[in-house]
């Protein structure tokens, strides 16, 4: 059964429309790790998204990527044995007890490289192995903050101010606080989670914050300073829905939703959010807009800066987090919805949208 989600005011109403995708028990791999500093969010993703996928349906086998060792580490039967399950990438496909095992599609929760830049969803494309995100060309362009923003900027998307530094250029400190102002943020071009990312109030702590972000990215994102609330928004496209789900306020209790705030738990973070009406039906409009623009598949999240009732774009997250306190599971669970029944709506599109239905 498909979830149909229709919006009236503050109210998301769900009715059922049933589908024709495949019949027979899916052998779904759910690949997590990856090479990043967000690794080992994303084994949490993971493990919290295989407690929620309907095992009737599915044969689930979570797949742990960690540079180049790719192995099974737990399989449908919820064994165990990732000393032998090694994945064979040639075929992505792996042997057991004499048998190939292969997969109709693949759950991405990689967040960071190489499954939300692009580079993971390249090899399954030339595989034509169905995968549950973005395309490969969305997935690099979404990562890239500072290109996401130039690609924006055509339809009118508000957002802050801001510049890009590369590792080896020489920073003229007064001209670049001249241009932002202070406070200012300093953040990895490329990668999430708040690694790297760090609030500047004065010119002192600069370099040392261009130093930390240069350490998850060969390229940094200077950006204004908005003084507002932090506002983020999931939204999930299918061939036939529409689902954009409730909007969250962040409030931290540090100086902006870093690491500890986001995992840690220094932040109150309010579903759905306590904003106006006219807020929240920008935010979701502006959401819905920019899935389009940049062509996203699957499921994403976009976050924003908002002053009084405008919103400003922040930055696009194609692989969002998926642990039991990320921002899309509890938007999952403000909305009425079941993560099992989310997850399923999600797979049913993937193999819809690579013509296996």
């Amino acid at each position: 059964m498909q979830t149909v989600m229709r919006q009236t005011g503050q109210e998301i109403h769900f009715s059922t429309k049933r589908c024709n995708i495949l019949n027979k028990k899916r052998n779904v791999a759910l690949v997590y790790g990856g090479d990043s500093s967000e690794w080992e969010i994303s084994v949490l993703s993971g493990k919290h998204i295989a407690l929620h996928i309907n095992g009737t349906k599915n044969n689930i086998y979570e797949i742990l990527l960690r540079e180049s060792d790719w192995r099974v580490v737990r399989a449908a039967d919820n064994v165990t044995e990732e000393g032998q399950w090694l994945i064979d990438k040639t075929d992505f496909s792996f042997m057991r007890n004499g048998q190939r095992v292969q997969f109709d599609m693949v759950l991405i929760m990689i967040h960071g490289t190489p499954g939300e830049n692009g580079i993971l969803q390249s090899y399954f494309e030339l595989l034509h192995i169905p995968y549950s995100t973005s395309s490969s060309f969305v997935s690099a362009l979404a990562f890239d903050k500072y290109a996401c923003k130039c690609y924006l900027r055509d339809i009118d998307i508000p957002m802050a101010k801001d510049r890009l530094l590369c590792r080896h250029e020489i920073v003229d400190e007064q001209a670049l606080i001249e241009q932002l102002g202070l406070p200012l943020f300093v953040k990895p071009n490329s990668g999430g989670s708040s690694f790297g990312a760090a609030k500047v109030k004065s010119v002192e702590e600069l370099q040392p914050a261009l130093a930390l972000a240069f350490q998850e990215s060969s390229t940094v994102l200077a950006e204004e300073y908005i003084e507002g609330r932090e506002l983020t928004n999931g939204m999930l496209k299918t061939a036939t829905q529409r689902m954009v789900l409730p909007v969250t306020e962040i409030v931290s209790k540090n100086d902006f939703f870093d690491y500890q705030a986001k995992y840690q738990g220094a932040s109150d973070e309010l579903t759905p959010a306590p904003i106006s009406e006219t807020l929240r039906r920008k935010v979701q409009q502006l959401t819905s807009a920019i899935y389009d623009y940049l062509g996203c598949s699957g499921c994403i999240r976009v976050d924003y800066i908002a002053k009084g009732d405008e919103a400003l774009f922040l930055e696009a997250n194609m692989v969002p987090g998926m642990t039991e306190m990320s921002l899309v599971p509890q938007q999952i669970r403000a909305a009425g919805m079941s993560m099992e029944a989310f997850l399923e709506l999600l797979m049913e599109d993937t193999l819809f949208r690579f013509g296996r239905s």
